[in-house]
Formats: C-alpha cells, structure tokens, sequence
C-alpha cells in the first residue's frame, strides 16, 4: 500500500508563488508514475504536471498547457517527496490539488489519491 499526504496549499494573490509538497509512504517501488491533479468547483479533475516513471529516475515530464512556464514538478527520490512550484498563480488556478500515484498491472491501472489541498487565489 501507498499513502500520500500533500501540505502547502493556501491562499495568494494573484501573481503570487506556492510550493506544495506530496509526501509519499508504503511501497513506494510499486508506483509506476506520480503527478499532481487539480479540481476546481463544478470541474473534472484534471492532470496538472506528473513524472512517468515514479520516485525513479529517468522518464518523462508532462505539463498542462495551462500551466506550462508557471508550474515545475519535481522530486526528491531519496525522500519520496514530489514537489509543486506554482509561480505567476491566476484565479483560474484555485482548486484542490491532488497528489497522484499510479500503479499499471497486467494491463490495469490503479490510482491512489492524497487528501488533496486547496489552493485559492485572489485578485
């Protein structure tokens, strides 16, 4: 089993910087790629930036159009902590965000969620 507990979240003015942090525990050699989501209210939750290969390194790096020059991921793999740094935040970021870790076996894929943390920003 895997755990994650994400911290950082708050309130900023718009242009204002954030750093959330995901904290991971378990097994952590199971998970094949970890990222972090957001969900705005009344919106799916969408995927926001994640690494392809887990707390290993190599692998690939996604971002979101939407915050592609703001936002850079990163990880500690001796820590199993994976990092958020939100620069130049706009209202549009406000949502809970989640951290994410999946696992793919025989062809399925399992999802395993933080507690998320709300991120809210202001005019």
């Amino acid at each position: 089993q895997v755990q994650f507990v994400e911290s950082g979240g708050g309130l900023v003015q718009a242009g204002g910087s954030l750093t959330l942090s995901c904290a991971a525990s378990g097994v952590i050699r199971t998970i094949d790629a970890i990222g972090w989501y957001r969900q705005a209210p009344g919106k799916q939750r969408e995927l926001v930036a994640e690494f392809s290969s887990g707390f290993s390194d190599g692998g690939s790096t996604f971002y979101a159009d939407s915050v592609k020059g703001r936002f850079t991921i990163s990880r500690d793999n001796a820590k199993s902590t994976m990092y958020l740094q939100m620069n130049s935040l706009k209202p549009e970021d406000t949502a809970v965000y989640y951290c994410n870790g999946r696992r793919r076996i025989s062809g399925l894929t399992y999802d395993t969620w933080g507690q998320g943390t709300q991120v809210t920003v202001s005019l």
